[in-house]
Formats: structure tokens, sequence, C-alpha cells
């Protein structure tokens, strides 16, 4: 069992990695926007309805990818590095699929805030998250959110052993895809 964490600021290409990445290999796409975009025809994300049921619909999925016989899983993650909560949900998760024997493979992505304010509005994205077709408002919370925490690691900030982090910008999606495929061997 693998479990890939791929993550990096909003707009930064994650999604549509873990798409090509998913199509390369036999693992599955559980994309950070799959939980917040059902849930938000009912609550919104902010809320504390809506963050526990998110929380809640992600930590089932989690619970049943690490004990089944699937290769593995792609989840997608903005980690904000100045929150102590988010360090324990990663480390909350990974501790999940390594105790069942999984392995965990952490993959950073990064782009300027000019790249991904374009990225924002390309029409894979807005096919797949419903959330952010208010392209307005998207871009003001990509913005507001970047002004507010630190979305991208610091040099060796992060120790794992199985991590990489890759600046995308003038890749495309599918060479990101290949290099992490090479590079974790999966």
């Amino acid at each position: 069992m693998k479990l890939i964490i791929l993550f990096g600021p909003q707009a930064v290409g994650k999604m549509t990695v873990g798409q090509h990445l998913a199509a390369k290999t036999d693992l599955k796409l559980f994309h950070n926007h799959m939980s917040i975009d059902f849930v938000s025809q009912f609550f919104d994300y902010g809320t504390p309805s809506g963050k526990r049921l998110v929380g809640m619909i992600r930590h089932e999925i989690f619970e049943e990818v690490s004990k089944s016989d699937l290769k593995g899983l792609i989840f997608t993650y903005v980690w904000a590095f100045d929150l102590q909560s988010d360090w324990d949900y990663i480390e909350k998760v990974s501790n999940l699929f390594e105790s069942r024997g999984g392995t965990v493979y952490l993959v950073e992505l990064e782009a300027d805030i000019e790249e991904r304010k374009k990225r924002n509005i390309t029409e894979n994205r807005l096919i797949h998250k419903p959330t952010k077709r208010d392209v307005k408002w998207s871009e003001e919370e990509l913005i507001k959110t970047y002004q507010k925490h630190r979305l991208n690691s610091l040099p060796e900030e992060i120790t794992k052993q199985n991590y990489m982090r890759i600046n995308n910008m003038g890749l495309e999606a599918d060479q990101v895809a290949e290099l992490i495929k090479e590079r974790f061997e999966l």
C-alpha cells in the first residue's frame, strides 16, 4: 500500500499532476475537492459542520483504503506550514497507513503566485472543482491564503526519507507525474 500526499498551494497543479500520476500507476486519486465540493452542496467548508463532514469523509476513505487490497492512493492537500494542526494532520494520516504496513511519499509542488493565478482558471480545474467556478472569489482566496500562511516548506524542514519537492513552473503535469513515478518507482 502506497500513500502519495501531493501538497502545495492552491492552483499549483496538485489535482492535474495527480490525474496524470493515477493514469501512469494503479494508484487511485482522491483530490481534496472531492470531499470539499461534495459537502459544500450542504454546508460551506468554512463552517464547523462543513469542516467536520469533510474530515469525516476523508478519514473514512483513508481507513478503508489503508486496509484494502488497492495498490494505493494519491491525496492532494494544501499544507499551511505555519499551522501545527496541519503538521499533526499529515502525521495522523501518515501514521494510519504506516501502521498497516503502507509506505507514505510526500511530494511538494511549488510555483509562483502569478503562475498559480493563471492555473486557477484552467478548464480542467473548473470542471473538477465546482467551488472554484466563481473565479473572482477563488483568486481572492488564493491571494488571501498566500498572504496569511506559508504554503511551501523551508529548505530541510521536511526530513522524511520519501520526500521530493518539484518547482513545476514550465513543466507539463505529465512530466511532473513521470518524475514522481520514476523517483519513487511507482
